[in-house]
């Protein structure tokens, strides 16, 4: 098993119906760590960096719309398989096809709002946690 990072969004839906706390919840009890966190409203132009490789779909103007129409949480996840584990944990993209219990079953309004965003991979989590946070933020290293 690997100790690793991941990046973890609560998304402006979420933080207004204020979930956060059943949300991070579920991290700890899957013994994922926060070893970083910070509740901010995106930029536009940090947002359309964040999601550049969604630039050409037709749903990135509305997605960075949303995702900057209010504050959400950035969070380093730090444990064993982070980055797996937070995936399960979040469930299926679409909340009417994510398993009961998990955080977008539970919290996500659409496939759009869908409450949380997670890295898809280790070399996502890497570039996502380095364009919100400096090293030096990120303690349980």
């Amino acid at each position: 098993m690997a100790h690793e990072l991941t990046f973890s969004i609560i998304k402006p839906n979420a933080v207004k119906k204020n979930v956060m706390g059943d949300i991070i919840a579920h991290f700890e009890k899957s013994d994922l760590k926060i070893a970083a966190a910070k509740l901010t409203v995106l930029s536009r132009k940090k947002c359309e960096e964040f999601y550049a490789e969604h630039k050409e779909r037709p749903f990135f103007g509305e997605l960075v719309d949303f995702m900057t129409s209010g504050p959400v949480m950035l969070m380093a996840l730090a444990g064993e398989n982070a980055v797996m584990k937070n995936r399960e944990i979040m469930g299926a993209t679409d909340p009417k096809k994510a398993a009961p219990g998990t955080i977008r079953a539970k919290h996500g309004d659409s496939v759009g709002e869908n409450a949380v965003h997670g890295s898809d991979s280790a070399a996502s989590a890497e570039r996502e946690l380095a364009l919100f946070f400096e090293k030096s933020e990120i303690v349980n290293r």
